[in-house]
This record gives structure tokens, C-alpha cells and sequence, in this order.
């Protein structure tokens, strides 16, 4: 009986280890970059379910913006998401997705703040849509320069 038991926890232990194994590479895979201020951090990035992004567009008015444009950039090259929240500047980790559209005529380019992006708005470069899409974001480090 108790090499039983034995037996019983170790497997549900290495289940558990498993477990946590899948989620630390989940969490790892959903670690990105995203600008502020001129400044390249590295957050996590997790969409809510349709219901909870629901629920927290509905109750919660204090989300921060992360700024998205998904086609890129010229010759493929990735646009790196703009927040416009670090902690002790306004942060929230939850966030609404802002999709940029560049207008007719203009090149996509990056774009590094949230006020770059309210001035290429104004000069009629780029669109803003917001998404309806949430997510939690926390900032987990300023990425170190190249």
C-alpha cells in the first residue's frame, strides 16, 4: 500500500511538473516587445476570452492602449507594438488593442510613443481603430539595447 501511494505521488508530481513546464514556455512564448516613449520594454502579451474582454470593455474605463499595426512594415519587417503606460506612468496591465492603418500615400514606418502616433493621427498619415480585443500586459523589463 505504501509503495502504492509512492508510486501515486510521484506520477502526480511529475504531471504537475509537466504542468508547469507547458505553462513557463506559454508565458515565455507570449513575452514581447513594445515601445514607450522612445524606449523598447518587453511585455507579456495574453488575449482575455470573448467574455471577459466583454465584461472589462463594459466595466472598466481605465484601460491602457497598445497601439498594433498588423500588416508591418516594408519588406516584412514586424511593427513593434506602442504602449502608452509603463508602471508609475498612468500603467493598468490590461489593455484594448488600437489597430494603425497608414493612409494612401504614406509609407508604414515605426512609430516609438504614443504622441508619435497622435501627431502622425493629426497630420492625416494614419488611422486609429480600436480593436474590441483585451489583453493583459504587464510590463516585465526594459529591454537591454543591441
Amino acid at each position: 500500500m505504501k509503495k502504492q501511494c509512492l508510486s501515486i505521488i510521484g506520477v502526480a508530481m511529475l504531471a504537475l511538473g509537466f504542468a508547469m513546464s507547458a505553462q513557463a514556455q506559454h508565458g515565455n512564448a507570449s513575452t514581447m516587445p513594445a515601445y514607450y516613449d522612445h524606449q523598447l520594454f518587453n511585455i507579456h502579451f495574453v488575449e482575455f476570452s470573448a467574455n471577459a474582454e466583454q465584461k472589462l470593455l463594459q466595466h472598466n474605463h481605465n484601460l491602457n492602449l497598445i497601439y498594433q499595426s498588423d500588416p508591418g512594415l516594408p519588406g516584412g519587417a514586424p511593427f513593434i507594438s506602442v504602449i502608452d503606460a509603463i508602471p508609475g506612468d498612468g500603467f493598468n496591465p490590461i489593455w484594448e488593442e488600437v489597430q494603425i492603418t497608414f493612409t494612401t500615400g504614406h509609407t508604414p514606418r515605426q512609430l516609438f510613443s504614443d504622441d508619435e502616433i497622435a501627431a502622425a493621427v493629426a497630420a492625416g498619415e494614419i488611422t486609429l481603430r480600436l480593436t474590441g480585443e483585451v489583453y493583459w500586459c504587464p510590463v516585465v523589463g526594459q529591454k537591454p539595447a543591441p
